[in-house]
């Protein structure tokens, strides 16, 4: 089959591709019309970028701000959706007023997804009628995600998990459809990186932001987590970008950085980063 990349030129999708978008572009054209939940990770802007191919102008992409969205996230959001020339919509969620998410348990994602499907229902309802996906890939579903009961809940579809789109099938479709953000790391909320059982403020997410800023301003990092235990900052890094840390001065640098943002000690994980790793069992 054959698609128009990003630059308006008409290229042919890899045979085993073919399938699974075709069945992606059909499903799509099934719903009509369909509101994004745009949040600027690479699957997101995939399932926006084949809206656009498939519906035109019926295609709304929302993203949700919230004090858990590091502040140049959603700037991204705003430069792809004028890159893909798709309507585009900030919304406000108010996650941290719940005490079920504030208290941070385990299925804290469930909270926080209902209540962005709330406010995504409601906007959908007040313009007159949007089918509402997001961008939840096959991959998605094999791990630990209370955040997709209450889409499915919701009725929100996922368009990619539907045809079977992997992860690493993403990567490679918006590779050939020349997306900017096609080998982009995945970005969860900065709320992944406080322990489970305690507290999620507005001040603990802004000094964990101000602390991934600051490390990658230092270090030019793309993979990183700074992890919040408390009085303790636990950084993890991609395993082939460990090496940019070994000088005793960067790492002088950023323990008196982190030290300005009220972490008392400041750790580097030495095996890297992992996906979940606030999921380990101890």
């Amino acid at each position: 089959m054959h698609l128009r990349n990003l630059r308006g030129q008409i290229v042919e999708v890899n045979p085993n591709l073919s399938e699974k978008t075709s069945r992606l572009l059909e499903d799509l054209l099934a719903l009509k019309r369909v509101m994004v939940a745009f949040s600027g990770g690479i699957d997101s802007t995939l399932v926006t970028y084949l809206a656009k191919l498939a519906l035109g102008d019926d295609v709304v992409a929302v993203t949700a701000n919230s004090p858990s969205l590091p502040s140049f996230e959603l700037d991204e959001t705003r430069k792809l959706a004028k890159m893909i020339g798709v309507r585009h919509m900030v919304i406000r969620t108010e996650e941290l007023a719940d005490p079920n998410y504030a208290s941070n348990p385990l299925n804290r994602c469930y909270f926080c997804k209902k209540e962005l499907s709330e406010k995504l229902l409601g906007l959908a309802r007040s313009l007159g009628g949007y089918a509402i996906i997001d961008g939840t890939n096959a991959d998605d579903l094999k791990d630990h995600r209370p955040g997709a009961v209450a889409l499915i809940e919701s009725g929100i579809r996922r368009p990619l998990a539907e045809a079977g789109m992997s992860k690493g099938e993403v990567r490679e479709l918006s590779k050939q459809l020349e997306l900017p953000n096609f080998d982009k790391p995945s970005m969860p909320c900065l709320s992944s990186r406080v322990e489970y059982g305690q507290a999620i403020t507005p001040e603990k997410l802004q000094r964990i932001e101000r602390s991934e800023n600051l490390i990658r301003s230092l270090t030019g990092v793309k993979e990183l987590r700074v992890r919040d235990h408390g009085n303790m900052a636990r950084i993890e890094v991609g395993r082939a970008e460990r090496k940019l840390f070994f000088d005793e001065k960067l790492l002088d640098d950023i323990a008196e950085g982190l030290r300005g943002f009220s972490f008392v000690y400041i750790t580097f994980d030495l095996a890297g980063y992992r996906s979940g790793s606030m999921n380990q069992k101890r």
